[in-house]
């Protein structure tokens, strides 16, 4: 998958944007991602959880921020891993 990655918070965190937006069904992420870290909430719009000693919010549209992370190949691979337990 192809990603945009942005820089956020001072540059302490990175996000990875697909470049062709998904439609995560976020209850479904949560009851999955749970396995992989600790799922700290979610609603329609974000997951919040602790994975890797990063707080990863993941979006709907399958964009994901890592905090903290500088490193945009280790966000691109992240998201991937995170993105492929989803389906």
């Amino acid at each position: 998958m192809r990603y945009s990655v942005t820089r956020l918070c001072g540059g302490k965190a990175l996000m990875a944007a697909p470049k062709d937006p998904l439609d995560i069904d976020l209850d479904d992420a949560a009851d999955i991602l749970g396995s992989a870290g600790t799922v700290k909430g979610h609603d329609d719009m974000m997951l919040v959880m602790l994975w890797k000693g990063m707080e990863v919010t993941l979006y709907s549209q399958g964009k994901v921020m890592f905090h903290p992370l500088d490193d945009r190949s280790t966000a691109i691979k992240y998201a991937d891993e995170i993105l492929g337990m989803l389906g």
